[in-house]
Parts: structure tokens; C-alpha cells; sequence
């Protein structure tokens, strides 16, 4: 059995680890961010508060949720318990008609929150202990939470977004490849990689 180093090599690779961890995490969640924000700002402001149907939510609901989620974990998020007692979660799911602008107000303050803990947090950090609901988790654990808790709301918003613009959408990511097709100067139809002929198309 080999014994761990002792030169402190093994706690060096855990502090670098932990840190390039809080570094990614950050950087995936403010890409979240932007993809919510990318969707939302392609839908007029009198579609926020539609629904696919009475069981599902708005843009304006699900933007109202992330916002209260947000202030509601990140506030002291070190010291107390991750669910305020003055967050009324049943609420957001009413409807409470905003405008864009105090939407993206509540939005912007909620993300502002976690992202200024976030970066003030150190690589020990992860290993303390906070709560939920009154259970104990780790840091690393409730950060985890949220970025998966985070990606399930953008992927609706995203969803719902571009249901609404249907045929008006632009794509936040790689947009789907469309069969490529030409005519040849017969009229004859031509498929993509190949010549009139039929052969394939060879790089000149």
C-alpha cells in the first residue's frame, strides 16, 4: 500500500481542483443565463404570460420562480437556511402581471446574487456545510442543486420561447442542418454532394 504525500502535493491538486470546479460552474450557469435571456428577448411583451394550456406555466411565471429561487437560496446563503421564510414559492406560480422591465429587474437581482457568492467563495468552502429546507448539504452539493434546478427552467423557457415565434425563431445554438438542394441547368433535381451527372462532388 503506498502512503499518501506528504509534501502537500495531494491537498495542492484539490485546492486547483476546487477552484477550476467554482470556475466552470460559474461559467455554466452565466450560460444559462444567456440562453434564457437570448429566448426571452425574441418574444413580444403582450406573449409573456401565455401558456401551452391551464397545467403549464408562462415565460412571466417562470421567470418570477428562477428570480425567487435565486434571492431565496443565495441571501446569507452561507448562514441560513436556503428557503427564507418570507418567500412565498406558491405565488410565483400565480399569475401577477409585470412588465418586461420589472421582470428582468427581479430576474437580474436574483442572478446578481448568486453570482456575487459564488465568486466569493474559496476552494475550502465547498466542503462546508449549509441548509435546505433544514437538511445539511455540503456547499458543492447546493451548488449542483442549482445548476440543474437552473438548466430545467431555462430548457422551458427556451422551449416555450420558441413555440411562441414559431417560424420567427433564431437558433441560440447550432441551428438544425437543412437538406441542402439545387437544380441543374436541365431543371433536373440535383441532391447535395453530387454533381448532374450523379456522381459525387469531389473539392477543386
Amino acid at each position: 500500500m503506498t502512503d499518501r504525500p506528504t509534501d502537500g502535493t495531494t491537498d495542492d491538486a484539490a485546492a486547483r481542483l476546487a477552484a477550476h470546479y467554482l470556475g466552470d460552474v460559474v461559467a455554466n450557469l452565466r450560460r444559462q443565463k444567456a440562453l434564457a435571456e437570448g429566448a426571452l428577448a425574441q418574444v413580444a411583451d403582450d406573449a409573456l404570460d401565455r401558456a401551452l394550456d391551464p397545467e403549464s406555466n408562462s415565460l412571466s411565471v417562470l421567470v418570477r420562480h428562477v428570480a425567487g429561487n435565486l434571492r431565496s437560496r443565495w441571501t446569507d446563503f452561507l448562514t441560513t437556511d436556503g428557503e427564507k421564510p418570507d418567500r412565498n414559492r406558491d405565488g410565483e406560480f400565480e399569475p401577477a402581471p409585470r412588465t418586461r422591465a420589472e421582470l428582468l429587474a427581479e430576474w437580474e437581482d436574483g442572478w446578481r446574487r448568486m453570482f456575487d457568492t459564488l465568486e466569493r467563495l474559496a476552494p475550502g468552502d465547498l466542503a462546508r456545510r449549509v441548509r435546505l429546507r433544514g437538511e445539511e448539504l455540503s456547499v458543492l452539493e447546493a451548488i449542483d442543486r442549482q445548476l440543474v434546478h437552473h438548466s430545467y427552467h431555462v430548457g422551458q423557457i427556451v422551449f416555450l420561447a420558441k413555440h411562441l415565434r414559431r417560424g420567427e425563431w433564431r437558433s441560440l445554438s447550432i441551428p438544425r442542418r437543412r437538406p441542402e438542394s439545387s437544380t441543374s441547368p436541365s431543371g433536373d433535381h440535383v441532391a447535395s454532394g453530387t454533381t448532374p451527372g450523379g456522381g459525387p462532388r469531389t473539392a477543386s
